[in-house]
């Protein structure tokens, strides 16, 4: 018997699926009178961590196909169509910082300091992706402040698991081929650059995994001019260098082998 929509009495609706009234009142200025930009601030911020808890979402699902091997058609596909969604959900993180930058820095002082300790460097969901993407390091854990039990234990989960490379090189073993050392993964990823016909499909989730990394390196080069741009040199709210450690950040790689293969095609 087919359901015509509006039978249910009015049982859900937009605004209470979406929790529309818990979530909109979320946004809480510190500034009193509230600074006019403050409310943008909070609400990018929030967006990005939304967008983060989606990133770790798909990407825990690759990683979790890349590890089983990845060998029938169906999984590589499902592998491939979330890194396609991964990127473009990273375009839009990439997307948004102009959007932060229509703040001047003078309007950002209205109210930065009332922020400290708090910092962009506390988020646990960030560290998670990167961790979840192969940049594992225990320091970062060690030194969050603020974070609950839960979310420390979240990363101690993120530190010890396997990581999206993890489940890449399982993917590629399951094929055949060698990856018991980084000669013969490197062996192994220039034959599949060289005969797409055969290995196509592991080169498109090769290549889907080197655009997250792209893309996550461009968003932290472009975060780190509009830090400059607002702030300066001024220490982080947090007790950071500030843009001095953005810079510094600039470079990572999630993938460096998928980068040095270049060199060798």
């Amino acid at each position: 018997m087919s359901v015509n929509f509006g039978e249910q009495g009015g049982a859900l609706s937009y605004g209470s699926y979406l929790r529309l009234g818990v979530l909109l009142d979320q946004q809480r200025p510190e500034s009193a009178p509230p600074a006019h930009d403050e409310l943008l601030f909070i609400t990018i911020h929030q967006v990005y961590e939304l967008w983060f808890k989606q990133l770790l979402h798909e990407l825990t699902t690759v990683r979790d196909i890349l590890l089983g091997g990845a060998t029938a058609r169906d999984e590589v596909w499902t592998a491939r169509h979330r890194l396609g969604r991964v990127i473009t959900i990273e375009q839009v993180l990439i997307a948004q910082l102009p959007v932060l930058e229509t703040m001047t820095p003078q309007d950002f002082l209205e109210f930065r300091s009332l922020l400290a300790p708090a910092s962009g460097f506390q988020s646990v969901q960030f560290r998670e992706l990167e961790f979840l993407s192969g940049a594992k390091d225990p320091n970062f854990a060690e030194r969050l402040r603020g974070a609950t039990d839960a979310e420390h234990a979240r990363l101690a989960t993120r530190l010890t698991e396997p990581s999206l490379w993890d489940g890449l090189v399982a993917t590629i073993s399951a094929h055949g081929l060698g990856s018991g050392d980084p000669e013969a993964l490197k062996a192994s990823l220039l034959a599949i650059a060289r005969d797409r016909a055969s290995y196509g499909e592991l080169w498109d989730v090769a290549e889907g995994l080197l655009s997250h990394d792209e893309l996550a390196a461009q968003w932290r080069a472009l975060h780190a001019t509009v830090v400059e741009r607002q702030i300066g040199y001024k220490p982080g709210t947090g007790g950071s260098t500030g843009v001095q450690y953005l810079r510094d950040r600039r470079d990572l790689r999630f993938f460096p082998l998928l980068w040095e293969l270049r060199t060798e095609l």
